[in-house]
């Protein structure tokens, strides 16, 4: 039996030619809508684990490494994220390829290592979706972290926060105009207020809000529970920031850095504030209730852990505490947090290098 053409079974079709057209531009639509489908509804590690990888990785079936068994997964950490998804996509052993599901994308794999590592003692930041855009910050966050430094009390001439006799001289050309100047850098201030992983739609809403400083929630973002970036980590629905002042900055300028906020500058040399801020991930609002710890640590060995104090900057709470940190590094900035609401604290790695 030979396979009949479209305009032999309907025979329409001779009269609308457009017709077999029509069928594969439908059909094309429907296939890009349901990969966009997929592409919004990558799942969390958890997910993954729970509905594939706890067949065998619960019990130890097929002498797979089961989870929560802190020694078999440190020695396979030792290895890497790279490594780890590397032998799961290829498969390895009693482990078919892709976990014995074709349909999981290379994401929801290292997801799936990161949960299970992460349930047996290690702290890895789950992967940000490659088919998603980051979450954009708002320009409270923005601020808090950054622009807040010379804004709030205006360092060489910078206009102050909420300051609106500052800032409507400088807006008077147009929103347009000050904001790229910003992204170029202006004055004392350098491109992009010296974080170069700001968005140029983040920048202008830092602009906003440092004219009129009112907190607006952030959209809800299509990112899954976890994504990572140089300067901040959203973590179990908690979004971290953090930054780096040089102590003899602080020093230098008590106008600028008061101590009533950022209490006595130690005397020991290669003294650095590190300062964190929150907020909640799905509505943007700021934690200020939370009981934060940090920890900075080289390639020789970790350092004390400390109580990250509350501070008040632009009206606004944010957690700080000084750290010696000898050397350029790089230095690994592990933070603990526990919010009054959450049953379990959170923790999030950053890496500082001293330039």
């Amino acid at each position: 039996m030979t396979q009949k053409t479209c305009t032999e079974m309907h025979p329409a079709c001779r009269k609308a030619p457009e017709h077999t057209a029509m069928l594969l531009l439908l059909a094309m639509v429907g296939w890009i809508v349901a990969t966009n489908a997929v592409a919004q509804t990558e799942r969390s590690g958890k997910e993954v684990v729970e509905s594939q990888c706890s067949t065998c990785h619960a019990t130890g079936a097929r002498g797979a490494p089961k989870i929560g068994d802190k020694k078999a997964w440190s020695k396979l950490a030792a290895r890497g994220l790279s490594g780890l998804s590397k032998s799961a996509l290829n498969g390895i052993r009693d482990m078919p390829p892709h976990g014995g599901n074709p349909n999981l994308t290379d994401t929801e794999i290292e997801r799936a290592i990161t949960h299970m590592v992460n349930q047996s003692g290690g702290h890895w930041a789950e992967p940000v979706s490659r088919k998603t855009r980051a979450a954009e910050r708002t320009g409270e966050q923005i601020v808090s972290v950054r622009c807040s430094h010379c804004h709030r009390t205006g360092v060489n001439g910078a206009p102050k926060i909420g300051d609106r006799t500052d800032w409507i001289p400088r807006l008077k050309p147009g929103l347009d105009v000050v904001v790229r100047s910003a992204i170029n850098g202006h004055g004392a201030m350098p491109p992009r207020g010296g974080m170069a992983n700001l968005t140029d739609a983040e920048i202008r809403s830092a602009i906003v809000y440092m004219f009129n400083p009112v907190t607006v929630p952030a959209p809800t973002s299509s990112v899954s529970s976890a994504a990572t970036g140089q300067d901040f980590a959203v973590v179990d629905g908690t979004t971290v920031y953090f930054g780096v002042v040089s102590a003899d900055v602080i020093r230098d300028h008590p106008k600028e850095y008061p101590q009533s906020v950022y209490g006595v500058v130690p005397l020991e040399p290669a003294q650095y504030y590190v300062t964190v801020a929150l907020f909640d991930a799905p509505n943007g609002k700021r934690i200020d209730d939370a009981v934060v710890r940090a920890r900075v640590s080289t390639a020789i060995g970790a350092g004390p852990e400390k109580a990250l104090q509350p501070i008040t900057i632009a009206n606004s709470r944010s957690y700080g505490n000084y750290f010696t940190m000898g050397g350029t590094g790089p230095y690994k900035i592990t933070v603990d947090v526990r919010r009054p609401s959450a049953s379990n604290a959170i923790q999030a790695q950053f890496e500082y290098t001293r330039r």
